[in-house]
């Protein structure tokens, strides 16, 4: 606020308090984001009294106050605002007066003075309203809507709606804003509804709809630093969860993400970060928009948690020879000395001096960190592991100290102590913490792989009109636009997406799709960014750059998958929020309990209290560390005292959340890293736990079954014909002939099935260019007539064949000219018949058998003579039949989807081996189908798999299978299909792979079967170790020392993150469960599915 405009606020305030005056005051407010900090404002300015109401305008950053002048001032408005952490100026204030003289006159309005030269702004937003500000709708049932208000063209419209709205009962605030056409309206739900808001607006002239809360809402990745178990998530989300506005929280302690869904209208990032701030001792901030890699190898907590063990361990090790008390160690042991020559004074002996000195040290030092951990988890009521590290250190270390102190004043003899437990506790804490570290950084590395392909910079070039490169330049990759042209050198990463314009080279694109082959690239052909060119040079055209290009996308789904959590996490979770309170009370409960046996059998504790070891001349404690046998006439309270205090130490330094916090999150990690590896995307920790549950695989036909795009298979000479020719040159020449001659014909046709017949006709003849066609006519449902000329150039190099006639004249025995022209009829039996073109019984078999195989069979007929049957078919994937049985041997139904007649679809599914068909389904019913299947309903009751509740995988490419992706508990989209179904499915094949399918739930049901086994652990230890620790098995002469159980509870969550890190030995199932195919379908894989038949089978 500048000195000049405050003066100038003052002297205005001063000459209007005489006259009793109602001041409006237009302040800007600069650093509000969300309506969370309207709402801070809004609660610190009602607090002042004068204030008679007030409009806040978050779109604008300024806020309109009506206020008594007498009672309060601009300057303390704008003091309270600026308390609440915003910067603020005062821009304008006008005066309303009420005198003595004018109470008979209308009120009037006057300027006294001009803070700002836009004035005329500070009557934006006003809202005329009487009483006191507690008396506005604070107490009143509160809703919220927001509206699209079209019709507005400048200020005079927002102050019409907000003028009508404000005079309306009711109706607390309005906000609209010109420029995005909206109105934020907060209302009394009692007496309006949303629509009755939206009606009063369009009345008003401008056309309104109501905005949908979806629209509202907004998600949001945060990085949070200080977490050290299960416990520390917990106390985070469910902080976040009671936050007004807040839809949902996720927290992955392995990947540190927080990902929040809330409503902007009611709480904003700021908001968020401060929550998770506030609920320990815990740092948060915004997730930066590409992962760091150096944040996944967690090198700062490595080098951390690294000194913290190494500094501790130099003085645990002397700690633990005293501890162990042999005599050649024994620093207060000198027999040559009379027993009281040991001390260095009455209660305290030199070793025990020794050993609390370094017990401080480590506490001091290497313990800082534990206990500012559990200092601000106390501070916030809530509790984690580290606050039962510093309970076991500080009990061990407080009781060794008072006993000491109570010794030296009371001259007695050097009592038992534990200053061995902290140093200890802490150095195998600090080690599993270590090691800890160190194998979640590995649980990430897939992730830093994918990371790691990408380039960093470009080679940017310009071609000239004759395509020659003219100049070039390296960029930095984010500078890469679309449309670029980039120079990609052997050995070269590909620095985005494209398609290749020039050269030819093989690329390596392993680790995107797990192929391990390198694939040759020409021009026309799709590179990804990402992947490495390995033989040739490329000149490529940037199709996706950014955040849109392949491996971005697939940084991001592996990124979403690793944060969010199974179903199975949410039970551990629970189990951890009532863990470390639950091990508290036992440690009370077991102190307790070893008090009440050592006070009422003290003999079961005495008869095991000192053992005689006449070797070292004295006699020492069992289970304590005392450096001098304390002598036979210890009471029994101080033995009852001391093995409580033991037991209970031992109790809080066994007990572990940990493992049972890490054992899904660093599985699911490490599951779909590597399923990413081999081009296998799971978004997520439920479709990974689900998929292995699956009873049915149903398969849409078109596009994923088979290849989507229908290709020729069979293009054979009527009989008549190829007996003509004697097989060799002559009829391979024929053969060409026709092809030629036919493809030419369907190149004027957008058939489908037409342009499989010109694709087929210029890869067997390997040209680019047919013959030139003319009067073509195309009959819907039966075929086409046209003629066909200028074929000499396809067959410049073909000898002549006139020394190869038939025994009858046929068109395409006769030497080709320029001016040999060709009548072509191409259609089905009613075309033929139409046009008087005879189709034998023999012609019309061959037709039927290859219709029964799912095929679509056309004839062509040249100059009148039939010459050729065409077989046209959208060929099954080479991989269907082994990914088939290779299901079924899994104990999985597959099921075939398709729109095409029973016939057709029997033909297909006898390919692959599916037995299951739903044939002429619509696209639109595909869903039902789905679930049908789901309710047990889809192939009948005999079937096995509709028992209970089946879980449903369904395999799709395409726009209309997107529904069906949704609805199936597992949806699975080929790589290759359109945006909608990627973006519907739970899991992407970006190999396009059918037995992807397969990897895919034997990946599933290996990473599950891991959590189980992880979860089994952490169970185990805990409901194992405890009792022990606690001293169940005492009577067995079994116990534990603290350093045990911390040495055990380091041990229990490095154990589970490295048995997370053995899915890395996980290989796909392909060639295993082949073997147990049906030998029939590998043959049919070798003949049927190869997707395509050479012109020499076809013959």
């Amino acid at each position: 606020m500048s000195a000049s405009h405050q003066n100038a606020c003052d002297d205005a305030v001063e000459l209007l308090q005489v006259h009793n005056a109602t001041l409006d005051t237009v302040i800007s407010i600069s650093g509000m984001t969300c309506g969370s900090c309207v709402s801070a404002i809004q609660s610190a300015v009602s607090q002042l009294p004068g204030i008679l109401s007030f409009d806040i305008s978050l779109n604008e950053d300024r806020g309109s106050f009506i206020h008594s002048a007498a009672i309060v001032t601009a300057k303390s408005i704008a003091q309270s605002i600026e308390d609440c952490g915003f910067d603020v100026e005062i821009l304008s204030s006008n005066a309303q007066l009420r005198g003595p003289d004018l109470d008979d006159q209308d009120d009037e309005a006057i300027e006294t003075t001009a803070l700002s030269p836009s004035a005329s702004a500070c009557n934006v937003r006003r809202r005329q309203s009487s009483g006191h500000p507690q008396c506005n709708a604070m107490d009143e049932p509160s809703a919220f809507c927001r509206l699209k208000v079209s019709g507005m063209t400048c200020a005079s419209c927002v102050g019409n709606i907000e003028r009508s709205l404000s005079s309306r009962t009711g109706i607390h605030s309005v906000v609209v804003g010109l420029m995005n056409e909206r109105a934020d309206i907060k209302y009394d739900g009692s007496i309006y509804s949303e629509n009755d808001i939206v009606a009063i607006v369009t009345d008003l002239g401008y056309p309104s709809t109501l905005v949908s809360q979806d629209e509202l809402k907004e998600q949001v990745d945060l990085l949070v630093e200080g977490m050290t178990c299960a416990s520390c998530v917990g106390i985070i989300e469910r902080a976040l969860r009671d936050k007004d506005g807040v839809i949902s929280a996720s927290i992955g302690l392995v990947t540190k993400r927080c990902r929040v869904e809330f409503q902007r209208d009611e709480v904003g990032v700021r908001d968020l970060i401060g929550v998770i701030e506030d609920a320990g001792h815990f740092k948060a901030r915004l997730a930066p928009a590409e992962t760091n890699v150096e944040d996944l190898k967690y090198q700062d907590e490595i080098s951390k948690w690294r000194f913290v063990f190494l500094f501790s361990a130099v003085f645990t090790v002397p700690t633990m020879i005293f501890m162990f008390n042999p005599p050649s160690f024994n620093l207060s042991y000198r027999p040559e000395l009379n027993n009281t020559s040991r001390l260095l004074t009455r209660g305290l002996d030199l070793r025990a001096l020794v050993m609390w000195i370094l017990s401080t040290i480590v506490l001091a030092v290497s313990g800082s960190p534990f206990y500012k951990s559990s200092y601000m988890a106390l501070r916030h009521r809530t509790t984690n592991m580290d606050v039962l590290i510093m309970m076991a250190t500080s009990i061990s270390y407080v009781y060794s100290v008072v006993v000491i102190i109570v010794a030296m004043i009371k001259k007695s003899e050097v009592p038992d102590f534990f200053f061995d437990v902290p140093p200890t506790l802490i150095t195998f804490i600090s080690l599993g913490r270590w090691m800890e570290h160190i194998a979640k950084g590995k649980t990430s590395q897939a992730l830093v792989d994918l990371l790691s392909l990408q380039a960093k910079e470009a080679c940017l070039v310009e071609l000239s009109l004759k395509g020659l490169v003219e100049s070039e330049r390296t960029i930095p990759l984010g500078l890469v636009q679309t449309e670029d042209i980039l120079k990609v050198l052997p050995g070269d990463r590909i620095p985005v997406d494209g398609k290749v314009i020039s050269g030819q080279s093989s690329v390596d694109e392993s680790m995107l799709t797990g192929e391990s082959l390198p694939v040759p690239k020409a021009a026309d052909d799709v590179v990804l960014g990402g992947t490495l060119n390995q033989t040739g040079m490329l000149l490529i055209r940037s199709t996706h750059v950014g955040k849109d290009s392949t491996l971005a996308q697939i940084v991001r789904l592996v990124e979403d998958a690793q944060t969010s959590k199974a179903p199975i996490q949410f039970y551990a979770d629970k189990i951890a929020a009532r863990f470390v309170p639950g091990v508290l009370v036992l440690a009370m409960l077991t102190w307790v309990v070893w008090m009440i046996v050592g006070a009422a059998v003290p003999s079961v504790l005495q008869d095991k209290r000192c053992t005689a070891d006449e070797s070292a001349g004295q006699s020492r404690p069992a289970f304590s560390n005392a450096t001098n046998g304390t002598s036979d006439d210890t009471t029994p309270i101080e033995c009852a005292v001391e093995n409580a205090f033991l037991y209970a130490v031992t109790v809080l330094a066994i007990a572990c959340p940990c493992a049972l916090g890490l054992a899904t999150p660093t599985a699911v990690m490490v599951g779909t890293g590597v399923g990413a590896k081999r081009g296998i995307l799971i978004k997520g920790g439920e479709p990974l736990e689900t998929t292995h549950k699956v009873n049915y695989v149903v398969f849409d036909k078109t596009g994923t079954l088979t290849y989507g795009k229908p290709r020729v298979v069979l293009f054979q000479l009527v009989d008549a014909l190829r007996s003509s020719f004697s097989p060799g040159v002559g009829r391979d020449l024929i053969v060409r002939r026709a092809l030629a001659i036919v493809g030419s014909a369907e190149s004027g046709s957008e058939h489908p099935l037409g342009q499989a017949i010109v694709d087929h006709a210029k890869e067997e003849l390997r040209v680019s260019q047919l013959g030139e066609v003319s009067d073509f006519q195309a009959v819907p449902g039966c075929g086409l007539r046209c003629y066909v000329e200028n074929l000499k150039f396809l067959f410049a190099d073909s000898p002549q064949t006139t020394r190869l006639q038939p025994a009858k004249a046929h068109p395409l025995s006769e030497d080709l000219t320029e001016e040999t022209k060709f009548e072509v009829l191409i259609g089905n039996r009613e075309w033929m018949h139409r046009n008087h073109i005879n189709v034998t019984s023999a012609i019309n078999d061959n037709m039927e058998k290859n219709e029964r195989l799912g095929q679509t069979v056309v004839l062509a007929a040249i100059n009148g003579h039939l010459t050729a049957m065409i077989a046209i078919a959208d060929t099954i994937r080479t991989e269907a039949p082994v990914a088939i049985s290779s299901l079924k041997s899994l104990g999985i139904t597959p099921v075939m989807l398709t729109g095409d007649n029973f016939r057709t679809a029997k033909a297909i599914a006898a390919q692959v081996g599916i037995t299951s068909i739903f044939a002429q389904v619509l696209p639109s019913h595909k869903l039902q189908k789905v679930k049908d299947l789901q309710d047990g309903l889809g192939l009948g009751e005999s079937d096995p798999a509709a028992k209970g509740n089946p879980v449903v995988a369904f395999v799709g490419d395409g726009l209309n299978d997107s529904p069906a992706l949704a609805q199936a508990n597992v949806g699975i989209a080929i790589g290759s299909g359109t945006n909608v179904a990627l973006e519907a499915a739970d899991i992407v094949l970006i190999k396009n792979d059918l037995q992807d399918v397969v990897a895919a739930i034997d990946l599933s049901r290996v990473t599950v079967r891991r959590i189980r086994l992880n979860f089994l652990w952490a169970c185990i230890y805990n409901l194992i170790g405890l009792p022990i620790a606690a001293g169940v098995l005492e009577p067995a002469g079994v116990h534990l020392r603290p350093w045990m159980a911390a040495a055990a509870m380091a041990l229990s969550s490095v154990t589970v993150v490295c048995s997370s890190l053995l899915l890395k030995r996980w290989r796909p199932p392909t060639g295993q469960l082949c073997v147990e195919a049906d030998a029939s379908n590998r043959r049919r894989v070798r003949v049927k599915a190869s997707g395509h038949y050479s012109l020499q089978e076809a013959v």
